[in-house]
């Protein structure tokens, strides 16, 4: 199975409007500008996280969208369930019954199994990321490469004393 850009796409939008909704419904052109996202696409993804529960919008001039459950109540594999058509290796791990009528082989498959288990443990692992681990794994990273960034501004021979406090 090969996620989407809906899947990955919705958890950035997500991740953004956790980070920049403490003031207020966050405007879908501003998410689309950080997030190097087209805002008609945004658009399609916000109104099916808007179904399942995870986005609220407010119309108007202070209007925009918020999260609807907090960063720690939404698992990556949340994210996935609502915005994948299929979320299963193979068509017949969709199928309850050991004869799916997807193969030549329905009924006598005896791989079946294995793809069923697959799509289960991907989706564990899935549900054991929160959206607010990939909020603060993200905080992590711009921090290090703010501070990286900081490093190889100085020159080779600048002593330990002349560089620049770290301000985070």
């Amino acid at each position: 199975m090969r996620l989407t850009t809906r899947s990955r796409y919705g958890t950035r939008m997500l991740i953004d409007l956790a980070l920049h909704c403490n003031s207020g419904p966050v405007n879908i052109g501003d998410i689309a500008t950080r997030q190097k996202i087209s805002k008609k696409y945004l658009e399609k993804l916000i109104s099916e996280l808007r179904k399942a529960g995870y986005i609220t919008s407010k119309r108007g001039p202070h209007g925009g969208h918020s999260l609807a459950v907090a960063p720690e109540e939404i698992t990556i594999g949340d994210v996935v369930r609502a915005l994948e058509e299929s979320c299963a290796l193979t068509e017949c791990a969709e199928c309850v019954s050991p004869v799916c009528g997807v193969c030549s082989q329905a009924g006598e498959c005896v791989t079946q199994t294995i793809w069923i288990e697959a799509s289960k443990v991907m989706f564990e692992k899935l549900d054991s990321y929160r959206l607010s681990d990939l909020i603060n794994n993200s905080q992590t990273i711009v921090s290090e490469s703010k501070r990286a960034r900081r490093s190889s501004e100085l020159s080779p021979g600048a002593k330990e004393s002349e560089r620049p406090a770290d301000i985070d």
